[in-house]
């Protein structure tokens, strides 16, 4: 199968899986409907003839970050609980809430965090790369982070 046709069939099967709850009550009884969450078209995709393709989850206590790093691929994050703030390297912090998702670029330094002092974050994480590409790799933290 092309590798394009196996992302687009594992985006929307996450796809499904995040909006299942609420699409529920405003579907066909017996089918399920796909509703987008996000669509942004991105460069740094993987271009070998094998890719690993990851999901993953992750909960964040009040105050909790990541660590400094970048991505060598495009990682789309999408948020089941809470509000995931990112700061991107040169560019105003931005706000990714509940039912709301994001595509962090490759190759550019950034941070996220979980800004409630009383919430907790959960979030869902999607990416392809090359096989046994890290997921982040770490970066020097700038003065005043």
């Amino acid at each position: 199968m092309p590798f394009v046709a196996r992302v687009v069939g594992i985006v929307v099967v996450v796809a499904l899986l995040a909006v299942s709850a609420r699409a529920a009550g405003a579907q066909d009884k017996g089918f399920a409907r796909a509703e987008a969450v996000a669509r942004e078209t991105v460069a740094g995709m993987p271009r070998g003839d094998r890719q690993d393709i990851r999901v993953m989850t992750a909960t964040f206590a009040p105050g909790d970050r990541t660590p400094f790093h970048t991505h060598r691929h495009p990682v789309t994050v999408y948020v089941l609980e809470g509000a995931f703030t990112l700061e991107l390297d040169g560019r105003p912090p931005v706000v990714v809430r509940a039912g709301q998702a994001m595509v962090e670029p490759p190759n550019v330094k950034m941070t996220g965090y979980n800004r409630s002092a009383t919430e907790p974050l959960r979030v869902v994480i999607f990416y392809v790369s090359e096989p046994d590409t890290p997921f982040l790799d770490p970066v020097a933290t700038p003065a005043g982070r």
